[in-house]
């Protein structure tokens, strides 16, 4: 009866062992990568997931946009190029959705532009012909495909780092 008892107890300890090494094991791999976005004058953060899609300038001049994920500590990697994290200038977030609507928008609004622009023309009217300056400006800013959203430079004393998060 002792031995059994002893028996029941070590299994039932070793089980325990074995769930807790597992929950510990799924908190360590659900923890997620970021980068965190600080100003201390203006005390605000923000965070921005990794594979989120982000537009980046480097300190050479380069400018790279295109889902991010971290490779260390210190650096993350977009499109196959590997950036330090002290080699970012400005950080802005680019997202998808937003792209294709607004570059859609004014290649649109270009296009009907410049046809209300030949309609009004066909009829007789040549000042019809000056809708053709706005309606490729509008094209051009569609092909450019524009981001409004706001950018984090390292001159207006945004700082950036990597974390990571808890889920």
């Amino acid at each position: 009866m002792i031995v059994m008892h002893t028996f029941l107890n070590f299994t039932m300890k070793r089980n325990i062992l074995w769930l807790y090494c597992l929950m510990l094991s799924a908190v360590s791999i659900a923890q997620e990568q970021a980068i965190k976005i600080t100003n201390e004058s203006v005390v605000k953060e923000i965070i921005i997931k990794e594979n989120k899609r982000i537009k980046i300038q480097t300190s050479d001049g380069q400018k790279i946009s295109g889902r991010f994920t971290v490779v260390d500590g210190n650096s993350i990697m977009i499109k196959d190029k590997i950036i330090a994290i002290s080699d970012i200038l400005s950080v802005k977030r680019n997202p998808l959705l937003l792209s294709i609507f607004s570059s859609g928008f004014f290649i649109y609004a270009g296009a009907i532009t410049l046809g209300i622009g030949a309609l009004i023309t066909l009829l007789g009217e040549s000042s019809g012909m000056l809708l053709a300056i706005p309606a490729g400006a509008m094209v051009y800013t569609g092909i450019k495909s524009p981001n409004f959203l706001k950018k984090y430079k390292t001159g207006d004393d945004w700082t950036f780092e990597l974390i990571s998060i808890l889920e």
